[in-house]
């Protein structure tokens, strides 16, 4: 683990010459997928730190988001808007995701989970858009850090109760009536607000509309995941209480699966649709991980890393529009395949691969997904339908109405897109597209 922090504190040094983290990035990346071949449950321990397999995969999406939020974020560079601060503050928050996904103790998880906020209020506040962008960091900062004290006391009284707080070692929480279920509902709130569950979402939409694309893309690719890492980590302590308890948390998913999927049909903001999908997603996850099934288990982590690189893609795509015409407005930027007609493809091969079609990781996760959810009911049926046929609706949605119709005629013609845009969606879709052939790789 040490190579790879001290590989990024390295890059932090390096903190005027782009090109060079960049290609810094890459070489981080490409280290980080080598060490994939092992047969131990465990590896590259030490100072607390190690990996078992999810932990691997979750620090392999990191490192490959954060290397694609450099290269889409030229913008930042061509302006000269603090360049060099803004590579910091993104390689702050990688070394702060990988401790957080390789930690093998609940207390440093727990610091490194809210340290992770503060470099993405800085993205949000320091190169955000609109001045709504302050009220969007309040929120953000509000919502986690009033359900994470919870999980902090939570934290101590384990250490308390078990004399230790690794991870491997911590034995299921036996305690009778009342407590145990406060005991259990302090602990995983922190978790399914960061998720975000359906009723505490409201600052995911507010944030990632005023960040720029580089924090929409870390929160839709990595840190929304931290929230699933979180679930699956700690429902292990608490199995009785979660067979207990996990009828509200599916019905939660479910419904409001469907109430924010009808939401996204009525968004006109191409930003706010992607980030209420992502809640959508999130919500299906959630169910596989508190039925804590090994399908729903399997499933969720497979729709964490699907849904990491296709909502990331699409934000990408939504900023380079929003480049070129200065909105975000689907009113505004119709026609789009006329005025960009070699995107309309990157536009089509993500949002079909945001509703789940062959051959994405998306597939496979949701079908892992469902299996779970008819083996425990056969009532989830109904949600689960739902939930499928509008995000295929707000999907395509999405799709006919930036690509199809007459453009504005106030628009101007431009460049269809750079070569630096197109190897970005390609590493978005590649990935995403390819790995279903080799599923055991992300497969828990």
């Amino acid at each position: 683990m040490l190579k790879i922090i001290i590989s990024l504190g390295l890059l932090m040094t390096m903190k005027s010459n782009w090109v060079g983290v960049q290609l810094g990035l890459f070489l981080v990346s490409f280290m980080v997928t080598v060490n994939c071949y092992h047969d131990f449950l465990f590896y590259e321990m030490g100072f607390m730190l190690g990996m078992d397999y999810l932990g691997y995969i979750m620090v392999c999406l990191s490192v490959w988001i954060m290397t694609l939020i450099m290269l889409s974020s030229q913008k930042v560079k061509t302006l000269n808007n603090f360049y060099s601060d803004f590579g910091k503050v993104n390689l702050t928050l990688l070394l702060l995701l990988v401790i957080a996904f390789s930690s093998l103790d609940y207390l440093l998880f727990y610091i490194s989970f809210e340290a992770s906020l503060i470099p993405t209020l800085i993205l949000i506040m320091g190169w955000g858009y609109q001045p709504e962008r302050i009220q969007a960091g309040i929120y953000m900062l509000f919502y986690t850090l009033a359900f994470s004290l919870p999980l902090l006391l939570s934290l101590l009284a384990l250490y308390l109760m078990n004399g230790s707080l690794v991870i491997m070692l911590g034995e299921e929480v036996v305690m009778l009536g009342i407590v145990k279920n406060i005991w259990y509902f302090a602990t995983i709130f922190a978790f399914l607000v960061k998720l975000p569950m359906y009723m505490f979402h409201l600052w995911l939409p507010k944030a990632h509309v005023e960040a720029p694309v580089a924090g929409s893309m870390i929160l839709a690719g990595v840190l929304l995941k931290l929230g699933g890492y979180g679930l699956i980590r700690l429902l292990i302590l608490f199995q009785g209480a979660g067979k207990e308890f996990c009828w509200v948390w599916v019905s939660f998913g479910l419904i409001g699966g469907t109430f924010v999927s009808l939401m996204c049909l009525r968004q006109v903001d191409i930003k706010s649709l992607i980030a209420y999908s992502s809640v959508a997603h999130m919500g299906m996850t959630m169910c596989g991980f508190m039925i804590f099934s090994w399908w729903g288990l399997s499933g969720g982590v497979v729709v964490m890393v699907g849904h990491g690189l296709c909502s990331s893609g699409l934000f990408c795509l939504s900023n380079i529009v929003y480049e070129r015409l200065g909105s975000r407005s689907l009113m505004i930027s119709k026609g789009l395949l006329s005025f960009m007609p070699s995107m309309g493809l990157w536009w089509f091969l993500l949002s079909i691969s945001n509703m789940a079609s062959p051959p994405s990781l998306n597939l496979l996760g949701e079908i892992n997904l469902i299996i779970s959810l008819m083996s425990w009911s056969d009532l989830s049926v109904w949600g689960l339908a739902l939930v499928s046929f509008f995000s295929a609706s707000y999907s395509l949605y999405m799709y006919s109405l930036s690509q199809h119709g007459v453009f504005s005629n106030s628009l101007y013609a431009c460049c269809s897109g750079k070569v630096r845009e197109y190897i970005v969606l390609f590493f978005h879709w590649f990935p995403l597209n390819v790995m279903i052939l080799n599923s055991s790789l992300v497969m828990v």
